[in-house]
């Protein structure tokens, strides 16, 4: 029946019509050639056309293979069967037949029948929805005693206007193949992927995988089904991206209407500022001028009067002598010679020198600098600081009188590097005691989101550093910070612990508890806080557990290490005095020692041992193999003798403390040389603090050398008596020197 639709309605009748189908017309007009769709076939974009349209755009291209969708350009490859080969969409074909009769059913006038030859038997007045058809009255009755037609739905032309797209059923699809017109297309053959009739199957699909349309049909809307729902849920994503996009548009239509305010705003009060200044400025120039003025104003009255009254009598004077005779004149008598001496005598009151002689207003203003600062000020960025989440470094440790630095880092909402200046960065040093007095800090704004903050504390103790960005805390703020002596205070110490047994060696475990190595009784000591001793560990013997002369200890969590000085070897034991394991017998080779004086353990849980007699640092893992070898006998400057004492400042470089050659050489973890410092007689232990100041025991010199980060000595204490070894408590930060000589062990109150 489609055939019966490839003409449009006339002029006339789309006018009449115009109710019933001009919400249809659009869909179902072929865009190329504005026409109801004709065999419509649809490409792989979804974009439907009339199959004569696309072979005619075919030709003219002259591409045979490729197409390019007129409505989004896509490119399109043809199939091998040419236009026939694209899919037909049935479902638009049939559209454009629903639009065709109710284009004709709507129409005014009566309609002609569908199914007589010439029309003779009169108008139509049913329409059948099976076939498709306007039926008159003589065709009606026919569908009516026809077995095969008269199960078909027919409804009147009045009701099929309203019913006519529901009613209508899609047509039944037949067969094109020769003999089979008749039957249905109820197949499919996968083999060769097309419709086919039970017919088709006995000789041109014969042995093909057949199966029922239907069957296919639902494995395709499965598929289509699948497809629907990623794509509704990809929808559904996209929708709420979209809303949430115009969200964040809307927020940045308020953010820039907000942000216009702010700048007009304060640019209005600079603006305000600007010219109250500038009448302050003319009014004091104002006041100036009067104050200068003044005087000579004053001094011209005065002499203006003078003038008027000398040349009122210099006149008089004149004219006498030039007409009166000399009776008359001696008539006058002395009268104009004594008025005229008196106006002289007034201008002699009156000074004839200009009160100002210098007219100088001096007006300075600075604008140079305001107008740079002017191109300086505030900022537009897509992102903001974040105080909180902005970055500070210092040293460890402060010291009292000394001024202590902090640089910050401005972080900007999106983590990353503000690079703007002009923020509020405010910082003050809090003691944690009532008796401390508050210290403010001195801020350098760098213009380039870097802050310098300088603060001096006063007294020692416990202290909060505060540092606040536009009135919000920067990260890690409040600081406990401790504010320590200046090691130049140093002189007597507050406490001192009775140790006798020759303390040498010295660790402070964390629970406070102080450990002291004895060697001449060959022990272990542990003393509380207060001084008091809780235990002795060991005894002397070259057994597990046991000691001949132990030096060196270090404490790392609860495992205590001993350099066991007489056995020639280092023992690990726990803090409670239980043997775990030992490394080292007597000799010069690897894995061997001779008198080791000290042990240490690095960030990397290496042991570093000071072999005393071999001249040497020996580097070893945990399970005591060999690592590296510091060997002493170098030449030159990085040669040592005798290395006793070892520390590892901030950056994890060793300080070796060399009897023999009375310096202190550094070298990297790596074991590579770095430099030398000092000049110390008899070094023994050292310590290094967190600024990276080094205390050095002189056992010869009998006192404390302390000296700075660069190895310039800053202060010395005296009056020990063979101190050997020095600590500072990682909490509190005392120092702890062991005073072998009177056996006992020296507290430092740093705090």
């Amino acid at each position: 029946m489609a055939s019966k639709l490839d003409g449009r309605a006339g002029p006339s009748e789309e006018r009449k019509d115009s109710n019933s189908s001009a919400q249809l017309t659009p869909r179902i007009t072929c865009q190329l050639c504005s026409e109801p769709y004709k065999e419509p076939r649809i490409l792989p974009c979804l974009h439907s056309f009339c199959g004569q349209c696309l072979h005619k755009k075919i030709e003219r291209s002259g591409a045979r293979r490729n197409l390019e969708c007129p409505t989004c350009q896509r490119s399109i490859t043809i199939p091998e069967g040419g236009v026939n080969a694209i899919p037909q969409n049935l479902h638009l074909g049939f559209e454009v037949e629903v639009a065709g009769y109710m284009s004709k059913i709507g129409s005014d006038g009566e309609k002609s029948c569908d199914a007589c030859i010439d029309g003779s038997t009169g108008p139509a007045v049913v329409f059948c929805s099976t076939c498709h058809e306007l039926l008159c009255s003589y065709c009606y009755e026919s569908h009516k005693r026809s077995r095969k037609l008269s199960s078909h739905v027919i409804v009147g032309l009045e009701e099929s206007r309203k019913m006519l797209p529901s009613i209508m059923k899609l047509p039944e699809h037949f067969c094109s193949q020769p003999h089979h017109e008749k039957e249905e297309l109820q197949l499919y053959c996968e083999t060769c992927q097309l419709t086919i009739c039970r017919d088709c199957t006995l000789v041109l699909h014969k042995d093909h995988r057949i199966t029922e349309i239907c069957n296919i049909a639902k494995v395709k809307k499965d598929a289509m089904k699948e497809v629907l729902a990623a794509a509704q849920e990809v929808t559904s994503k996209l929708v709420r991206t979209i809303d949430a996009n115009d969200k964040i548009t809307e927020q940045f239509d308020t953010c820039g209407e907000n942000s216009t305010l702010t700048i007009t705003k304060a640019f209005e009060q600079l603006h305000q500022a600007i010219e109250e200044r500038k009448k302050t400025l003319l009014s004091e120039m104002k006041a100036i001028l009067v104050s200068k003025k003044g005087p000579l104003t004053l001094q011209k009255e005065k002499l203006t009067k003078a003038h008027d009254e000398i040349g009122r009598y210099t006149e008089m004077t004149s004219n006498i002598l030039q007409t009166h005779t000399d009776h008359e004149i001696v008539a006058l008598g002395d009268l104009l010679p004594t008025e005229l001496k008196a106006s002289l005598n007034m201008v002699e009151n009156v000074s004839l020198t200009p009160n100002q002689t210098i007219c100088d207003i001096h007006v300075s203003l600075h604008t140079d600098s305001v107008i740079n600062e002017v191109s300086l000020l505030g900022h537009v960025m897509d992102t903001s600081p974040s105080p909180s989440q902005s970055t500070w470094s210092s040293e460890s440790v402060a010291k009292v009188k000394e001024m202590y630095c902090v640089k910050v880092q401005t972080i900007s909402s999106k983590r990353e590097r503000y690079p703007h200046g002009g923020l509020q960065v405010k910082a003050e040093l809090r003691p944690k005691s009532r008796d401390g007095a508050v210290v403010p800090g001195t801020v350098e704004d760098h213009r380039d989101g870097t802050y310098t903050i300088t603060l001096t504390p006063q007294t020692a103790g416990p202290h909060q550093l505060l540092i606040t960005m536009d009135d919000q805390h920067v990260q890690k703020s409040p600081y406990d910070l401790d504010v320590r002596k200046n090691y130049s205070t140093l002189s007597n110490a507050e406490q001192v612990i009775n140790c006798n047994g020759g303390p040498d060696g010295i660790a402070i475990h964390e629970s406070g508890d102080i450990y002291v190595a004895c060697c001449r009784d060959n022990t272990i000591r542990v003393f509380n806080q207060a001084g008091q001793q809780k235990r002795t560990i060991g005894s002397k013997g070259s057994g597990d557990g046991q000691f001949s002369v132990p030096c060196g200890l270090f404490i790392k969590g609860d495992v205590m290490y001993v350099a066991d000085y007489g056995n020639h070897r280092i023992q690990r034991l726990t803090t409670e005095g239980q043997f775990l394991k030992k490394f080292g017998q007597r000799g010069t080779g690897q894995g061997q020692f001779q008198y080791p004086g000290s042990v240490i353990v690095d960030q990397r849980d290496r042991m570093i041992v000071a072999d005393y007699y071999n001249h040497r640092v020996v580097i070893l893992d945990q399970a005591g193999t060999w690592l590296l070898t510091i060997n002493g006998h170098a030449s030159g400057s990085r040669g040592f003798l005798l290395p006793y004492g070892l520390a590892l400042d901030p950056q994890g470089n060793i300080h070796v403390a060399a009897w023999g050659t009375s310096t202190i050489n550094v070298f990297k973890p790596e074991g590579n040389y770095v430099r030398s410092y000092g000049s110390v007689n008899g070094p023994s232990g050292i310590v290094m603090d967190g600024g990276g100041c080094s205390l050095v025991n002189e056992l010869t010199g009998n006192c404390l050398s302390i000296f700075d980060r660069h190895g310039n000595k800053v202060h010395t204490v005296y009056n020990l008596n063979g101190p050997r070894g020095v600590i500072l408590d990682p909490k509190s930060g005392d120092l702890y020197v062991t005073n072998y000589g009177a056996n006992t062990v020296l507290k430092y109150f740093m705090l």
